[in-house]
């Protein structure tokens, strides 16, 4: 049974009429016929009665003809959508979010493709770090990703910066400096710090070191936690201060205050993809870097 033969019987079912049905197909009415005739022997069952002026389509022809049209309907469906996978305008994009882009970033990025993008789903997934994001592009649990680019780059992925992040000082609200406008970071140098994890666990870890050793100390005691909100709840509790990307101030936390570095060094967000990346995923790659 072939597609051609459904569309033909549907008109054929809505002009009972063999010449008139051949007209609208662009096709020879014998040719018409001997397709009714082969549907008839596949299904077993007589579609029409044929007289010399008309055709009637009989219980099971008219029954088969909503079949038909139903197939058809779903076909042309079928086709629309596979349309719009393949022009990146449907599909499933899965995203990452280092902490800090989670709270400013993701949130912008989801209202513009259910905006532009209606019929791509999204899954999104923030407070991430930067090497575990890297290692979802490799193993494809993630299509995109926004991270800090490491300095010795990722020759594997599509890598374009997006901004330069200024850091700032993160203090307990009832801190002496906390209502400075702008403080010099080494102002900090006796104070416990509370940081991202060391190592190859997160990439503001060492930029962080640097700036405080730019500022000529190391810090004393330094208290190592995963997630951005975390962090700043706990510069809030008390247990030390911090030094963090701008748009953390985004989180609105209370008990906290956001102080600008003197001389302030910055940090690059980026968005990563895998060269192969899918339609769906490069429409809304655009997306992300129209957003900044």
């Amino acid at each position: 049974m072939e597609l051609r033969h459904l569309r033909s019987f549907v008109v054929l079912a809505e002009e009972r009429h063999f010449g008139r049905a051949a007209a609208r197909l662009h096709l020879a009415q014998p040719a018409l016929s001997q397709q009714v005739k082969q549907l008839e022997r596949e299904l077993g069952v007589a579609l029409l009665t044929r007289t010399t002026r008309r055709v009637e389509v009989t219980e099971a022809g008219a029954r088969f003809a909503d079949h038909a049209r139903t197939v058809l309907a779903d076909v042309e469906r079928t086709r629309d959508d596979m349309a719009l996978v393949a022009s990146g305008r449907a599909g499933r994009v899965s995203v990452g979010f280092i902490g800090t882009a989670t709270y400013d970033v993701l949130p912008r990025v989801a209202r513009e493709v259910r905006r532009e993008l209606p019929d791509v789903e999204l899954d999104l997934r923030g407070e991430l770090l930067s090497p575990p994001l890297v290692a979802g592009l490799a193993d494809r649990t993630f299509d995109l990703a926004l991270l800090r680019p490491d300095p010795l780059g990722h020759p594997d992925l599509d890598v374009r910066v997006l901004r330069s992040e200024r850091l700032v000082a993160v203090l307990p609200e009832h801190h002496p400096l906390a209502g400075r406008r702008r403080i010099g970071l080494g102002r900090l140098r006796d104070e416990p710090f509370v940081m991202h994890p060391s190592g190859h666990r997160s990439s503001i870890h060492e930029r962080v070191l640097e700036a405080c050793a730019a500022a000529g100390f190391e810090p004393a005691s330094v208290l190592e936690v995963s997630e951005t909100a975390t962090l700043v709840v706990f510069v809030a509790a008390g247990l030390g201060v911090a030094v963090v990307p701008e748009p953390v101030r985004s989180l609105g936390l209370e008990g906290v205050s956001y102080v600008a570095l003197t001389h302030a060094p910055t940090v690059d967000l980026a968005l990563a993809a895998r060269p192969d990346a899918s339609p769906a995923a490069r429409q809304v790659a655009a997306i992300v870097r129209g957003c900044f």
